[in-house]
């Protein structure tokens, strides 16, 4: 298994793994929130692929900035294809973001997780990570 920055050419794969998640996202969107993402100071999104170049995951840090607390990395997106879950892709990827996080001056790392994905938290606690706190999401439609 090989760990790269994620490039445009990934489009598809990208979207694919975004759908597994619940995101459904076409090829040409991927594309462009890649190439958005890749434009902003201290963010990065890897991919796991397989040799023959078949993408197995990704995930997407970003170096997070609040007036309250000291920075922090965080992690804004993390997919391994549903065929390859537990066989070490979630890890090498995590392993990927925090070896970026650390050499990038962070001293922390934070994730937030659906409370629905019971799986996912208990990837993240045999990796870790532990739980800081439950808060709920607000959101509202600046334009149409």
């Amino acid at each position: 298994m090989l760990l790269r920055q994620a490039e445009p050419i990934d489009a598809r794969a990208l979207a694919e793994l975004a759908d597994e998640l619940g995101y459904p996202t076409s090829e040409n969107e991927a594309r462009r929130r890649l190439a958005l993402v890749c434009q902003q100071p201290e963010n990065v999104v890897f991919v796991a692929e397989t040799e023959e170049g078949r993408i197995l995951g990704w995930i997407h840090v970003f170096g997070a900035y609040r007036l309250e607390v000291h920075p922090f990395a965080e992690i804004g997106g993390l997919v391994v294809a549903e065929a390859v879950r537990g066989s070490g892709v979630g890890r090498a990827l995590i392993d990927a973001a925090e070896s970026w996080a650390a050499r990038s001056g962070f001293r922390q790392m934070r994730v937030r997780s659906n409370v629905i994905r019971d799986q996912a938290h208990e990837f993240y606690r045999r990796n870790g990570y532990s739980e800081l706190k439950k808060q709920a999401v607000f959101t509202k439609k600046l334009t149409d």
